[in-house]
């Protein structure tokens, strides 16, 4: 294969897997001496084994780190405080993008970044819609899905004094939809973790009302 048989197979993608290439009549060991050489020569950027990115001055677009965070750990999604500063739920800029998986969990330090995600099991694997971001459709957790994710995975999140440090914009999340989700969980501290948000809520109504 050639570069530019390489770029016209992955179209406008910036980020890319190489399974993307073994379709059809394709030598597997001779494509992973060539993706190899590209690497070597500054042609691609390695992300991860099988993930690949393209450099800048090949880029047709910038990728989005959501659009790498999806492709180098699947099955995931981006959650936890990248989905919660995305929705403008949280005040603070993320510089480590977090997704679940149902994967291991782990850290990728790459050229594009930082990425990091966290285990859940299948029956906590929901609650994510496709979201078109940086011109790539994206698997991202509605913001609800966000907090709850974020208390499943971190002691101590369903109390009142921790989120009220997450300084949350309580009316970015849907109270209703809040409530449905701890109870789908069937975790009690899920479901005490929305209590607590409704609590948080009720207080900044009576705050605005001074």
């Amino acid at each position: 294969m050639k570069y530019r048989e390489l770029l016209d197979s992955i179209g406008r993608r910036p980020v890319f897997v190489s399974s993307l290439l073994r379709a059809g009549d394709v030598d597997e060991v001779d494509l992973g001496r060539q993706l190899s050489r590209w690497v070597v020569s500054g042609k691609l950027l390695q992300l991860r084994r099988g993930v690949y990115a393209l450099p800048e001055a090949f880029q047709s677009r910038a990728p989005h780190p959501f659009e790498v965070a999806n492709l180098l750990e699947r099955p995931s999604y981006v959650s936890l405080e990248s989905a919660l500063s995305y929705h403008g739920v949280i005040p603070e800029a993320v510089f480590v993008t977090t997704s679940v998986t149902t994967a291991r969990a782990g850290e990728f330090d790459t050229p594009l970044g930082r990425y990091g995600y966290r285990h859940v099991g299948p029956a906590l694997f929901w609650g994510y819609a496709t979201a078109p971001i940086g011109g790539a459709d994206v698997l991202v957790a509605r913001p609800e899905k966000a907090l709850l994710d974020l208390v499943h995975l971190r002691p101590g999140a369903d109390r009142l004094l921790f989120l009220e440090g997450l300084r949350l914009d309580v009316g970015r999340l849907d109270q209703q939809v809040l409530d449905d989700m701890a109870r789908r969980s069937a975790r009690p501290k899920l479901v005490r973790a929305a209590a607590n948000v409704a609590r948080l809520r009720e207080a900044h109504g009576e705050w605005e009302a001074l």
